[in-house]
């Protein structure tokens, strides 16, 4: 049996359209929309399928997103029931990560990502909060630079791959280091179209409601493990969710250095709902990403696997 690592993407993914193709395929995709819709009270088809303002914003990116990794993964487990090695997510995604391995209903999920979401947006309502990625520059030069900037709320929040750093923090403090980087030799300096400040301690304040719906939803039910984000290693408990969970937060993803620290493990990974995670592999790790986005993209994967 081949060894196969399940991927999930985090925000940033998202996109209008996306799962459109399921939900006209196949009568569990509509049905997971529709349960989460009543879940939620939200019209998710308007959401994900028409124009709108609401899918940038974070209560709504988040659970948007899990929702569509969900549907692609109960798709793909529906014709091949085969248990992974390991699930792992870039931030968000460890969400959907924990729900491909049992340890969060995808439908409780929907709601914890949602508060969670919220959350964030009012830990940052009355900060000028924002994310920039960094490209072309080492992240011990980068560290180099955000160290150097004293009194300033600047962190390192995404480890993305080899020459892309993202940072966090106050965006007048992003903006005002901006040329700093550039004379460091960043190749392109770029600020996020976000309005929160994701995996820094402008979070801290949320830790604890935050744990009060872990606590609520997750489960001591794993069928296999998950990688951190905040360590790179592998975690199976409930406790131990609770503290990654929470501590990721207020502490930078490591996902260049999970694939780094698994690769070795597994024939290949799947990623379930974008292929944006397959993009930073490729700048990571020679083992191959496959992808499911779509009915076609489900067929090609089943039949590589087959």
């Amino acid at each position: 049996m081949k060894k196969n690592i399940f991927i999930f993407p985090g925000q940033g993914s998202q996109k209008i359209g996306m799962g459109k193709d399921f939900y006209d395929s196949d009568a569990l995709a509509r049905e997971m929309i529709e349960k989460s819709g009543d879940r939620l009270k939200l019209n998710f088809k308007k959401l994900l399928f028409e124009d709108n303002d609401k899918l940038e914003l974070t209560q709504y990116t988040q659970p948007a997103i899990l929702l569509i990794s969900c549907i692609a993964h109960a798709l793909f487990v529906k014709e091949y029931n085969n248990r992974p090695l390991m699930a792992m997510g870039h931030s968000l995604g460890e969400f959907s990560a924990l729900c491909s391995v049992g340890a969060v209903d995808y439908i409780d999920a929907v709601e914890l990502v949602h508060m969670r979401g919220l959350l964030m947006q009012e830990a940052c309502v009355n900060i000028d909060a924002g994310m920039m990625v960094i490209i072309g520059l080492s992240d011990e030069k980068a560290q180099e630079v955000i160290s150097a900037q004293d009194g300033k709320e600047v962190w390192a929040a995404n480890y993305n791959s080899d020459g892309q750093l993202v940072i966090a923090g106050n965006k007048k403090d992003l903006v005002s280091i901006e040329s700093v980087f550039k004379k460091a030799g960043a190749r392109r300096v770029l600020l996020l179209n976000m309005s929160v400040a994701s995996h820094c301690p402008l979070l801290k304040s949320i830790i604890a409601p935050l744990n009060n719906y872990l606590n609520r939803y997750i489960k001591d039910n794993f069928l296999a493990p998950i990688v951190s984000n905040v360590t790179a290693n592998l975690y199976s408990t409930k406790k131990e969710a609770l503290e990654l969970l929470s501590s990721q937060l207020i502490k930078p993803v490591k996902y260049k250095h999970s694939i780094k620290n698994i690769e070795n493990q597994t024939d290949r990974f799947i990623e379930f709902g974008t292929t944006v995670l397959k993009g930073l592999n490729r700048k990571i790790t020679k083992k191959e990403t496959l992808c499911i986005t779509d009915m076609m993209s489900l067929e090609k994967t089943l039949k590589e696997l087959s």
